[in-house]
C-alpha cells in the first residue's frame, strides 16, 4: 500500500481547498483509499509525484481526475420530498403568477451529481403544469465539477431499483424501461435539462440573468464554514428578488452571516433587492457558452 506523508497530504488538502472548496482535512484515509490503485497503475512512485503531475498539467486532464476520483457524489431520485412538494404547492404557483408576463423560470441544480436531483425537478414542474407546460421556458441548468457524474446525469440511464422512491404513474410517464435492471429518463425529460461542468469556487459566475430557484443540497457539507457563508451570499446576489434556495437537511445556515430568511427546515429566501449591480460578464463562460439562455 502506497502512503502520503503529512507534508504531501497538506499540500494536495490545501491544493484541494483552494481549487474547489473541499475541505479534505480530516479524509486521509479517503484520498489514500481513491487515489492509491490510479498511482500504482500509472507508475506514479509517490504522491509527490502525482501532486507535481496535477499542478504542472495545463491540459485540465490531471485536475478532472483528481475532481473524478474525491469527490463524493450520493444521491437519489425525490430525495428530501418535502423540498419538491414545496416546490409545487408554494414556489411554482408564486411563479406562474410572477413570471406570468415572460412565462420564463430560471432554475439552477447546483452540485447535481448524477442528475437525479435536476431530472426530480423537471418532473415536478411537468406535472405541475401538465399541458400548459409548452407555454413556458422552465429549463433547468445543472452543473457540477465532476464530468464523471454529468456522463451518467446526460445518459439519464438508471438502475430500476434507484427509482422505487418514484411515484408509480411518474415511472410509466417519464421514463422508458430498458430491461429488468435499467431505465431511461424520456427525452422530453432530458430536454427540459442543460447539463455544464462549473467549478463553484469560480471568482465570476458567468451568467446573464439570475434564478428564480437554486438547488444545492449536500454540497456545503464539504465546505468549510467561511466558504459556506462566501458561497450562500453569492448565491443571494444571483437570486431573483423573491427567489428561493434550497440546500440540504443536514446543512445549517448562519442567518447572521446572510440576507436570507429562514421559510422552513433547509428553505430560505430572498426578500429584498439591494441597490447594487453585478459584475457579470457579457457572454457565458465557456463551458457554458453552447447554451444562450444561460
Amino acid at each position: 500500500m502506497m502512503t502520503i506523508s503529512e507534508q504531501e497530504f497538506a499540500k494536495l488538502v490545501a491544493y484541494v481547498k483552494k481549487n474547489y472548496g473541499v475541505d479534505l482535512t480530516r479524509k486521509k484515509s479517503l484520498v489514500v483509499g481513491r487515489l492509491q490503485n490510479y498511482l500504482a497503475k500509472n507508475n506514479f512512485d509517490s504522491f509527490s509525484a502525482f501532486i507535481k503531475y496535477v499542478l504542472t498539467d495545463q491540459t485540465g486532464t490531471a485536475a478532472n481526475l483528481l475532481v473524478n476520483r474525491l469527490t463524493t457524489n450520493h444521491t437519489f431520485f425525490m430525495r428530501e420530498p418535502q423540498h419538491f412538494n414545496f416546490l409545487r404547492e408554494v414556489v411554482l404557483p408564486y411563479l406562474v403568477k410572477k413570471e406570468i408576463g415572460s412565462k420564463d423560470l430560471r432554475i439552477w441544480s447546483a452540485g447535481c451529481s448524477t442528475g437525479e436531483e435536476p431530472y426530480t425537478i423537471a418532473m415536478t414542474i411537468a406535472d405541475y403544469f401538465r399541458i400548459e407546460k409548452e407555454a413556458w421556458d422552465t429549463k433547468i441548468l445543472a452543473t457540477d465539477i465532476s464530468t464523471k457524474v454529468l456522463d451518467i446525469a446526460v445518459a439519464g440511464v438508471y438502475l430500476n431499483e434507484k427509482l422505487r422512491m418514484v411515484p408509480a404513474t411518474w415511472r410509466r410517464k417519464y421514463f422508458n424501461q430498458i430491461d429488468e435492471e435499467k431505465s431511461e429518463v424520456k427525452e422530453a425529460i432530458k430536454k427540459e435539462v442543460i447539463f455544464r461542468q462549473f467549478n463553484l469556487m469560480e471568482k465570476v459566475f458567468p451568467f446573464k440573468k439570475r434564478f428564480h430557484v437554486i438547488f444545492c443540497r449536500n454540497v456545503m457539507i464539504y465546505f468549510d464554514t467561511k466558504t459556506q457563508i462566501e458561497l450562500v451570499n453569492r448565491f443571494y446576489e444571483w437570486l431573483e428578488t423573491g427567489g428561493y434556495l434550497f440546500i440540504g437537511h443536514s446543512e445549517t445556515m448562519n442567518l447572521k452571516a446572510t440576507k436570507f430568511r429562514y421559510v422552513c427546515p433547509a428553505i430560505y429566501r430572498k426578500e429584498e433587492e439591494k441597490p447594487h449591480s453585478l459584475n457579470a460578464p457579457d457572454i457565458m463562460h465557456q463551458s457554458l457558452s453552447s447554451s444562450g439562455r444561460w
